[in-house]
């Protein structure tokens, strides 16, 4: 049985039929096509398909798009100002704080929720607000340094 919702993904509003069963993170993909958010456990232990819904970060393969209705969504795709990309994306490049990139969109949304709520977390902060979120490759030290980097960048602060 398909329903009709509103959501609004990036800043864009858009009417979609979805089917009562499909997932947030499929109607992403398929709808809006936005492939940043990426299905790897399927049972939302590995961050790899983080969305923020009204700024926090959620497992997208959890939510069923019904219920995404009413929030605003970004994608690792609505982080960049046009072409230029937001300070946590150039702190995860300039650290090269990813091998295979499948985690990165996931680790810097939950790392822009992060520094909206502690702008200078201290290094044992980031390792568990970021627990939710696993990397395959093993990239956690480098990952840890773009997100203190980051921190840094925001809060006006030489880097490094």
């Amino acid at each position: 049985m398909r329903q009709i919702v509103k959501l609004k993904v990036n800043g864009l509003e858009k009417e979609v039929a979805v089917e009562v069963y499909q997932t947030l993170l499929e109607v992403i993909r398929e709808e809006f096509k936005l492939f940043g958010a990426r299905e790897g456990c399927g049972i939302g232990m590995c961050g790899a398909c983080t969305v923020l819904a009204d700024g926090k970060p959620i497992s997208s393969c959890l939510m069923l798009a019904s219920l995404a209705e009413g929030k605003d969504l970004v994608t690792i795709e609505g982080l960049a100002d046009g072409g230029t990309l937001h300070p946590i994306q150039q702190a995860f490049i300039d650290e090269n704080a990813f091998q295979c990139s499948y985690c990165t969109p996931g680790f810097i949304l939950t790392t822009k929720t992060l520094l909206e709520e502690n702008p200078a977390p201290s290094a044992e902060e980031v390792r568990a607000y970021l627990a939710g979120n696993l990397c395959r490759c093993g990239s956690y030290v480098k990952i840890q340094q773009a997100v203190l980097n980051a921190a840094a960048r925001l809060r006006g602060a030489a880097v490094r």
